[in-house]
């Protein structure tokens, strides 16, 4: 709730939704709760979102209207935003957390909300983790927010789009925090080092202790400041090196940059083993690109082409899993797609082999190259416009669902790529299938 200076009569909301839990800066705080920016000017990344005159912008100011769902990674600066909106002139501020309040609670605010409008004060109502409210929960808003007795401002890890009701979705804002840069988390470390909220220059962090933490937080920059204040904490000499960082975070320093060989090495290694079907070598260098804090967009396009290129008919699915894995990546981010990430890569380790697709486009594009592009059969020509049946064009074409089996006799490549077989099925997997098939549809339309 508030910190009491400005409560009004009735405001009897429980203590456990002060707005003290959401901004509180004593020495006592975490590292990453005392390093809160306190304003617009010390927040880092998001731009996209803080340009003036923007919804967000004009919100924090205190001169935005509209209910808003931040939807984002953890550690993106959700929190902080909204403990900025708290400070916008003339509102109050309500937080709850969707894993301990109910409906009874939503509708305690909503009550307090009611009465403080009547003497003119508006009331933001910060709900944390909105998509693990109920759909009651969530209906219990929606009068409040439209009626704007309330502003919301609900934080999220997943997309809200699957994750709150419609009704609601409609009646928001919805705004896409994007990871912190590792340049971000550079400049967030570096603040803390030396404000005096944070550590105040009494520890001399190396530089490569500094990469190792930014390479750890993943674009969180909570997880980072926590990992800096913990490495702080034990250290005896007031040094934070990389050895104390491992030692205090309890994650060995992955020996990977994303910038140099071991970016390529290491992906080059992942590929390889899911190409030999070792399932359990690709699993740990999927791990260590994970753990490096590797882009998992990087990691899902090299799965959707390895599908078709190592695999191809040998098991179509295969494509299909990846490309899901992809939309997970999108769609809810880390760290959860992590595990779609690890299903695509057992999936494709494990999956038959063929090499059979990229082998037949290469004979293709070779040809090709090679000048190997004679004119087009009249017969499959374009004859939809005035004038194509006296240049013979499309006459003689003969339509295959005319046929019972649904495939007939008839010349589709140039003349002088008649007889060329592109496609050479193995038989391994569905391949074992495809290729027989293959063979006969050439068969009959050949006229052999």
């Amino acid at each position: 709730m508030s910190d009491g200076l400005f409560d009004v009569p009735g405001d009897e909301v429980p203590a456990q939704h002060s707005i003290d839990t959401v901004v509180r800066r004593d020495a006592g705080a975490p590292l990453a709760v005392r390093m809160r920016p306190a304003s617009l000017d010390e927040v880092v990344g998001q731009q996209h979102l803080l340009g003036p005159g923007s919804p967000l912008r004009r919100l924090v100011e205190g001169s935005g209207a509209a209910s808003v769902l931040l939807y984002g990674p953890p550690g993106t600066g959700k929190t902080t935003l909204a403990s900025l909106i708290s400070h916008s002139t003339g509102r109050r501020f309500e937080a709850l957390s969707a894993l301990s309040a109910g409906v009874k609670e939503v509708r305690a605010v909503i009550d307090v909300a009611r009465r403080r409008l009547s003497v003119g004060e508006q009331t933001v109502l910060f709900i944390d983790e909105v998509h693990r409210f109920s759909k009651t929960q969530q209906d219990a808003l929606l009068a409040a927010v439209e009626n704007r007795i309330v502003l919301l401002v609900g934080a999220t890890t997943e997309n809200p789009s699957f994750s709150v009701v419609s009704p609601l979705l409609s009646r928001s804002l919805v705004l896409q925090l994007q990871s912190l840069t590792e340049d971000d988390i550079r400049q967030v470390l570096s603040r803390a080092i030396h404000d005096q909220r944070g550590l105040d220059d009494q520890y001399t962090v190396t530089d490569a202790a500094l990469d190792h933490i930014v390479r750890i937080a993943g674009g969180d920059a909570r997880r980072a400041l926590t990992a800096l204040e913990a490495s702080a904490e034990s250290s005896l000499d007031g040094t934070v090196d990389v050895e104390l960082v491992e030692a205090s975070v309890d994650k060995a320093a992955v020996r990977y940059d994303r910038a140099g060989d071991q970016h390529y090495d290491v992906i080059s290694a992942f590929i390889k083993s899911i190409r030999g079907s070792d399932v359990d070598a690709a699993l740990h260098y999927l791990a260590r690109m994970l753990t490096a804090g590797e882009d998992p967009r990087f990691i899902a396009r090299r799965l959707m082409i390895h599908a078709s290129e190592d695999i191809g008919m040998a098991d179509p699915t295969a494509l299909q899993t990846a490309t899901a894995a992809a939309q997970v990546v999108q769609l809810v981010g880390l760290p959860e797609a992590r595990l779609a990430l690890a299903q695509a890569t057992i999936h494709l380790a494990s999956a038959p082999k063929s090499g059979a697709v990229i082998a037949a486009l290469g004979a293709a594009m070779a040809d090709v190259a090679a000048g190997k592009a004679g004119a087009v059969p009249p017969h499959l020509r374009d004859g939809h416009y005035a004038g194509a049946a006296k240049l013979g064009n499309a006459q003689g074409y003969k339509y295959p669902h005319d046929n019972r089996d649904g495939v007939l006799a008839q010349q589709y490549p140039p003349d002088e790529l008649v007889g060329v077989d592109y496609y050479q099925p193995t038989d391994h997997g569905n391949e074992r299938e495809v290729g027989p098939r293959v063979d006969k549809l050439r068969r009959i339309i050949r006229g052999k």
